[in-house]
């Protein structure tokens, strides 16, 4: 694989990851337990979509460079099959109840933020520029799933039954968000890429933290989905994914080429 063709990969790896989270969260709209909060969940996927065109429209220009003609963002968003997105595993996993839905966001939160935080040192200077303008957003995105963690895992008992069910379902989906292949570990080394192995530690320290300040548990099973190489990053999906995206993609599909 080509250094352009690595960074392409990755770049798909990093937007995927950000709309289908922003899909799952656009789901609550008029959902949400309270008002404040369905707007602050459709706020925090908003969020995700502007950072995820960002890095569609890097992928799109490099791609132009390998084929000679690169995909715009919708084209890569609403026009690839489940086997063609590179999202970890984690953000495709269905909302569930609230608790689910907090859990996922507070794992996934804790990753993007140490993984924009290495970004914006990369010798790539379109990748470092949009992480630098995406951590903005994501320092609040961190702030409020953490607080939500402690305020379910400290309220009543039904809540923190709950909170802890949720945290125990989804860690082993957390793996793949540390996992490195040979894509990953060549963007490493050409200092573009997050070193993933750096991050690890920290973050399960922030883990750790949030989970004794909300008189939780924090997991310690070792198995973990998508492990081997054989996980979203690499294309290989749950059965959940592609029900996202044939809603997602259904207008796209169904009328090619229509615009607002």
């Amino acid at each position: 694989m080509t250094a352009d063709a690595a960074l392409f990969d990755y770049l798909l790896r990093l937007a995927d990851t950000d709309l289908v989270l922003a899909q799952r969260l656009g789901e609550w709209v008029g959902k949400g337990p309270v008002l404040e909060e369905d707007i602050a969940l459709t706020n925090v996927g908003l969020d995700l979509i502007g950072q995820a065109r960002l890095w569609y429209a890097h992928a799109g220009d490099v791609e132009a460079r390998l084929a000679g003609r690169g995909r715009t963002e919708d084209e890569l968003a609403f026009l690839r099959d489940g086997a063609a997105y590179r999202n970890v595993q984690l953000v495709e996993q269905p909302n569930g109840s609230y608790a689910d839905t907090t859990a996922r966001q507070f794992y996934f939160d804790q990753w993007h933020l140490r993984v924009l935080h290495a970004l914006t040192t990369s010798r790539d200077g379109r990748v470092a520029e949009i992480a630098a303008k995406s951590l903005k957003e994501v320092a609040y995105h961190v702030e409020r799933s953490a607080d939500w963690i402690v305020r379910l895992g400290d309220g009543t008992d039904t809540s923190h039954e709950r909170m802890q069910a949720a945290l125990d379902e989804l860690w082993p989906y957390t793996g793949e968000l540390f996992a490195v292949d040979a894509v990953e570990q060549a963007l490493i080394d050409a200092g573009i890429a997050a070193d993933l192995g750096v991050l690890h530690g920290p973050w399960r320290d922030a883990i750790a933290r949030v989970c004794a300040e909300a008189t939780l548990t924090m997991p310690a099973g070792e198995w973990m989905q998508g492990g081997g190489g054989r996980g979203g990053k690499q294309g290989v999906h749950t059965e959940h994914l592609g029900r996202l995206l044939a809603e997602m993609q259904h207008l796209q599909r169904t009328y090619p080429g229509a615009t607002w």
